[in-house]
């Protein structure tokens, strides 16, 4: 049997408990609120080394809360609709750190209403026998000469009609274009909200999209591999920021 005390101890659900991208944000913004939702001792394994952190061990994480806008990863454009489902009872958060290809996820439960943080896992990359989707684009994002040779040409634009905001245009980008009007992409890592898509290291396509915090950016990157090669390229890139 459960006491009373303890059930009245228990988080009780909020109304940024309905959906996960405004729990994440609240989470990640407010100290109280992430010392209630982590599950201590939290479990820790680093690779194939378990640990536990206790509460007092616990510094605040921002995530990425800090930081102008937010990275999102899926291995194709249907998996998109997966953003702000609200029938989710769990969530990966994650860290890509593209020097290192090191992964740290974030694993959330939601039970009973309530969204709490359960354990953190640090491990390798995955890698397969094709270009790793990973190491690609560390170099791409930091590397312009390799960035122009993996750039289709002509490049698919997707952009808000400037007459019409409710409409997009869709045309298309020369090489000098795609240098004018890319976004700032990110160097050191990726970040990621796993909503239950797949991210396999054998896919043949990879969408990023590239979120704002506060100021309207919505930049989204789609790659597919070479047939003949198996090297990654950009095909399309999409800007519907407002």
């Amino acid at each position: 049997t459960v006491s009373q005390a303890e059930v009245d101890n228990d988080p009780k659900p909020i109304e940024a408990d309905e959906s996960f991208d405004d729990f994440i944000y609240s989470y990640a913004s407010d100290d109280a609120l992430q010392q209630q939702r982590t599950k201590f001792p939290l479990s820790f394994y680093d690779v194939d080394k378990p640990s536990k952190i206790e509460k007092g061990e616990w510094e605040h994480d921002y995530l990425f809360t800090q930081q102008s806008y937010y990275t999102l990863l899926f291995d194709n454009e249907d998996d998109l609709e997966l953003v702000g489902d609200t029938a989710l009872t769990s969530v990966q958060v994650e860290w890509i750190f593209l020097e290192n290809r090191m992964v740290k996820k974030y694993y959330f439960e939601r039970t009973k209403g309530v969204w709490m943080l359960e354990a953190i896992n640090l491990r390798p990359v995955e890698k397969g026998d094709t270009e790793d989707f990973v190491e690609f684009f560390g170099r791409f994002a930091t590397d312009s000469l390799f960035q122009c040779r993996r750039v289709r040409q002509p490049l698919m634009f997707v952009t808000t009609d400037p007459d019409d905001d409710f409409s997009v245009l869709e045309t298309t980008l020369d090489l000098n274009q795609w240098f004018a009007f890319k976004p700032t992409l990110p160097a050191d890592r990726l970040s990621n909200i796993n909503y239950g898509q797949k991210n396999t290291d054998n896919s043949s396509t990879k969408v990023l999209a590239l979120k704002g915090i506060g100021n309207g950016l919505s930049n989204i990157l789609y790659f597919k591999r070479k047939e003949n090669s198996g090297e990654w390229e950009l095909y399309k890139f999409e800007d519907v920021s407002i």
